[in-house]
């Protein structure tokens, strides 16, 4: 009924008039045009009314028009339907009765029993209201008024976003909220419903004095949002009022203060900003705790009285290739913004990155400087001196866009730039691992490979392999680095700058088998591989900034260089031999697996070479002769995908390492269950065997309700040391979520969280969460 082209209805009216001459053929259900006629003036846009009826008169003494049966007006865009339709001239008054339906040309739909309203719809009632938005929201009223300023209020109106249940419509929807006036403003684009009480499932859960939210024609609107609510054993009940605000096209802004009954009002805010190429987003917090004392005494969170953050972050496409920018966060103590929660800045580490990446067809270019922020409640920031400052990091990576020799040529570059303010290190049992010394380090790394493959008459694949690569590093610290009588005694060279470089030539030789049977192809691929290279230079005495995660498995055995990273080089000769399959089946079945073992052939042994983090301390390839590594995996159609991989003693086949996982997604449950199984590596860290059993769970109970769950069990020592479970209800106007996690294994009794959220599409959230960890 809210239309926003209000004077185009008088002419509609005033062009009924005109369809009088028609009257003879008006019992036939035939569409009438308005005639040109000095008592139908110009409509806007040149549009024609067409009338429907089973039965049209014109009173001529009491300027009456009245369209009776089954009645369909269009015009301009306005479609009508009703039983009758009668209009009197002399007042200017629209009757409607009888199953009205009113669409508007934005799509909204208006139904009513009875209209009697002026012939602008500047003015009336209406009985029996219904509003159905292009949204899907809803409001029903028992009446109406229209005012003429656009404006409609309904008395004892309901509001919801729900749909109507298909086979139970008079049932109440999942939410609403009843309202004693509900106005709707056409200039203002919005619903304010007044005295207003929510309902869920049918019983109320709250009331407020007002509420107001955009109708369905707003994108975004200046206005309140939902209020949200939170519990926390420090900060104690918080409460939260956002409001947003929009300032153009391209800008808009939420404040969020929340109060929190031990600590104060927080104040947080975001600021966004879309421009032709990019975005930025400025958020700040600031508060004066109440209670600090609250805290545990000591820490960054107890030591602070006035807190505050400011974080950016922003990303700009120079052209199609080229991007650029960065998010950055700054804090006047390191864990506010854990401690509070605060959007998109509470992780840790959050990690300060400003970056230029360039893609193309052939190339990639990636810098990065990073700053890790490590939120944890040391007033001292002993972890965060710990972490390296990375000022850059750029990887450049590029293939000849020609071939070379017949062959494909890569060169791929690294340089590194990093300071480290205190020594980062730890001790588990005899073991002591340094991550990073204090001082700088800077490195600059560049390997050219070229390889080429050729197919011999019988099938058997070569592939000859050459690669050159050169550093330069620069690194300062102590010689000798020691902590708690433990000191490093793999040679390592304090401040100097120092040079090395890697040649090799590899030999790689595959024969792939096809055989095809009834229903079922298989393919068995022996492969051999051999390296050839000088002895790493300078093995263990450098440091060890990104070669320090390191796991032997079937997916690296076939890699030319196995260190994760670049300060490390495998050297030596070495082969590498496996054998590996791939199955498919008619019905659906697919098979695939690795098995294999690696070879020190002649030459320094890198990674039985102790260097700064024991890296490859009881890898598996610490020997000449390696361990056994092996990978399977089966795929059903039916959802399920099995897969196991292991690595096994060469002489005694005993499991040193294993990990084996199912998933499943059916069409009512999904989820996995992964298990793995480390064998002890003292050297690096690891003094006991470690068995761990995970599990992930999700049951969707019907259309609308699932429950979630996970647990990791900690096998060797039979406990549970995490679990959770969450319930979630979702449909096409609410989502409903509650979850609980604690650690049970924790030596803090009360490390808990329990959070909830319930979503009202069109209304906002309310989030709920207690955590007692703080």
């Amino acid at each position: 009924m809210a239309v926003n082209d209000r004077g185009n209805i008088r002419r509609l009216f005033a062009a009924l008039l005109t369809s009088t001459a028609a009257c003879v053929a008006a019992a036939y259900p035939l569409p009438v045009s308005a005639q040109d006629s000095p008592l139908a003036p110009a409509v806007a846009d040149g549009a024609k009314m067409l009338l429907r009826a089973n039965e049209l008169t014109y009173n001529q003494d009491s300027q009456r028009v009245t369209a009776v049966g089954g009645v369909q007006i269009y015009y301009n865009r306005y479609r009508m339907v009703a039983q009758r339709v009668e209009y009197d001239q002399k007042s200017g008054r629209v009757m409607a009765t009888g199953n009205i339906e009113l669409i508007e040309p934005g799509g909204t739909r208006v139904y009513a029993d009875a209209m009697d309203v002026t012939d602008n719809f500047g003015q009336g009632f209406a009985n029996s209201l219904r509003v159905e938005t292009t949204d899907n929201t809803r409001l029903v009223a028992e009446s109406a008024e229209q005012l003429p300023d656009d404006k409609m209020v309904l008395n004892n109106g309901v509001y919801t976003a729900c749909l109507p249940c298909a086979q139970r419509p008079d049932k109440a929807p999942l939410w609403q909220v009843k309202a004693q006036r509900v106005i709707r403003d056409g200039k203002a684009h919005t619903i304010r419903l007044e005295h207003a009480q929510f309902e869920l499932f049918g019983m109320p859960i709250g009331y407020v004095p007002f509420v107001t939210v955009p109708d369905e024609t707003v994108e975004r609107k200046s206005g309140f949002i939902f209020p949200r609510a939170t519990v926390t054993d420090k900060l104690g009940v918080g409460l939260t009022v956002p409001y947003y605000h929009v300032f153009s096209p391209s800008m808009d802004a939420t404040i969020s203060p929340t109060y929190y009954t031990k600590q104060g009002l927080l104040l947080q805010g975001e600021v966004r900003n879309r421009f032709e190429n990019g975005d930025h987003t400025f958020r700040f917090a600031y508060i004066d705790q109440k209670d600090p004392g609250a805290f545990v005494k000591g820490t960054s969170d107890e030591r602070a009285d006035q807190r505050a953050m400011v974080a950016s972050k922003a990303r700009f496409e120079i052209n199609p290739r080229w991007a650029f920018g960065w998010n950055v966060m700054a804090q006047t103590d390191n864990n506010f913004s854990k401690t509070y929660k605060l959007t998109d800045v509470a992780g840790t580490p959050f990690t300060n990155d400003i970056y230029l990446t360039g893609v193309g067809q052939r190339n990639y270019f990636d810098l990065h400087n990073y700053y890790f922020d490590i939120q944890d409640t040391d007033a001292r920031r002993t972890a965060e001196k710990q972490q390296a400052i990375v000022y850059p990091s750029l990887d450049y990576l590029y293939y000849a866009p020609e071939s070379v020799a017949g062959g494909e040529l890569k060169v791929t570059s690294n340089f590194t730039n990093l300071s480290r303010r205190l020594d980062d290190f730890y001790t588990e049992g005899t073991s002591t691992r340094f991550r990073g010394l204090e001082g700088s380090y800077s490195r600059f790394s560049s390997e050219a490979e070229w390889k080429r493959t050729f197919t011999t008459d019988e099938g058997l694949l070569l592939t000859p392999i050459l690669a050159a690569r050169g550093d330069v590093l620069r690194h300062t610290g102590d010689a000798a680095p020691g902590f708690n009588g433990v000191t490093y005694a793999g040679g390592f060279e304090g401040d100097s700058a120092s040079t090395r470089y890697m040649l090799t030539a590899g030999l790689e030789a595959r024969y792939p088998i096809l055989i095809e049977g009834a229903g079922s192809s298989h393919i068995i691929e022996p492969m051999a591989q051999i390296f050839a290279r000088p002895d790493e230079q300078l093995a263990g005495r450098l440091p060890n900034e990104d070669a320090q995660s390191f796991v032997f498995d079937a997916t690296s055995l076939f890699d030319r260089d196995k260190f994760s990273g670049f300060d490390r080089i495998e050297g030596g000769t070495r082969a590498n031999v496996g054998i590996r399959y791939n199955g498919s089946f008619d019905n659906g079945i697919g098979v695939r697996g690795i098995f294999g073992q690696s070879y020190r052939i002649a030459g320094l042994n890198s990674f039985a070479t102790a260097d700064l983090v024991n890296v490859g301390a009881q890898s598996g390839l610490e020997s000449d002769v390696s361990d056994f590594v092996a990978m399977a995996a089966v795929d059903l159609p039916q959802g399920y995908s099995f897969q196991g991989q292991g690595r096994f003693d060469e002489k005694s086949f005993e499991l040193r390492r294993a990990d084996a996982s199912i998933s499943y997604s059916l069409p009512r449950v999904s989820g996995s269950l992964i298990y793995t199984n480390i064998q002890a590596q003292p050297d690096y860290g690891l003094n006991t065997d470690s068995q761990y059993l995970k599990s992930a769970a999700n049951f969707r109970i019907n259309e609308n309700w699932s429950l979630g769950t996970s647990a990791t069990w900690d096998l060797n020592n039979d406990r549970v040391i995490r679990r959770g479970i969450g319930v979630t209800y979702a449909d096409e106007c609410t989502i409903f979520t509650v979850g609980y996690t604690d650690k049970p294994a924790s030596t803090d009794a009360n490390d808990w969280t329990v959070t909830a959220r319930l979503s009202f599409r069109t209304l906002g959230d309310i989030n709920i969460g207690g955590d007692t960890t703080r």
